[in-house]
């Protein structure tokens, strides 16, 4: 199948339940093999919940994009800056707290377009620098952030349900 051609969106509240869709099917892409049912249905719930997105989606700190071809959403990123950081930042950073992409468009440039939608971001609202967390055992993730100029500076325990897992933290200075 040739690639249509990806164009990212600006996420608002009308786009709730395609991004509930997006999210629950992408994370579950990416963690349902290395996690109990039982965990993976426990987190679906809660984190994309229509009170917790729809939250999410009012947050003037957050921003949402959904890469789209033709009509169909293939990925999504979220962006935080100021309070709505997942974790104590200064004001000038921007965290990258997602980018997913389903993953039968792995490979095929859509998360560079959503990273780079983000740089854009970035560097419109002048930041210092752009973090994020990346679990350790998600080696496709730290790489694409390595290749893109991203460095390691810190560790970060999570609760996965029951089981302890690790993020790496990473940062990108911008010039």
């Amino acid at each position: 199948m040739s690639m249509q051609q990806i164009t990212i969106n600006s996420a608002t509240i009308n786009d709730l339940a395609t991004l509930q869709q997006i999210g629950k099917q992408t994370f579950f892409e990416t963690f349902a093999p290395h996690n109990t049912e039982e965990n993976m249905q426990k987190y679906l719930e809660k984190s994309f919940s229509e009170e917790k997105i729809s939250a999410e989606l009012r947050n003037p700190d957050s921003f949402f994009f959904i890469a789209w071809e033709e009509n169909t959403p293939v990925g999504y990123l979220k962006l935080n800056t100021g309070k709505a950081q997942t974790e104590k930042q200064d004001e000038t950073a921007l965290e990258i707290e997602r980018i997913y992409v389903k993953s039968e468009y792995h490979g095929k440039k859509v998360g560079q377009l959503l990273y780079e939608k983000a740089l854009e971001i970035a560097r419109l609202q002048q930041r210092a620098y752009i973090w994020l967390g990346v679990w350790e055992d998600n080696h496709r993730a730290v790489n694409f952030y390595t290749k893109n100029g991203f460095v390691p500076f810190d560790k970060h325990i999570f609760m996965f349900g029951e089981e302890e897992q690790t993020d790496i933290m990473m940062k990108k200075t911008l010039a």
